[in-house]
């Protein structure tokens, strides 16, 4: 598993959103997905662990509302 900075949660409606999806393609339309929503940082490089099917994609996301 990749770590993360504790920085990318030090506030309140940060979070790190760790997708998991059978191919790559599917991966990244989910995190496109929740841009289209929030401020992401965007995807990631897509990963695949070892012994586990699919791929796994990680966005940081701001979901505070927009005042």
């Amino acid at each position: 598993m990749r770590t993360f900075d504790a920085v990318h949660v030090s506030k309140p409606g940060l979070v790190v959103v760790e997708v998991a999806a059978g191919d790559e393609e599917t991966a990244l339309a989910a995190v496109a997905e929740l841009g289209e929503r929030w401020a992401t940082s965007g995807p990631s490089e897509v990963w695949r662990v070892p012994g586990e099917p699919g791929v796994r994609v990680r966005t940081y996301a701001d979901v505070r509302p927009v005042s």
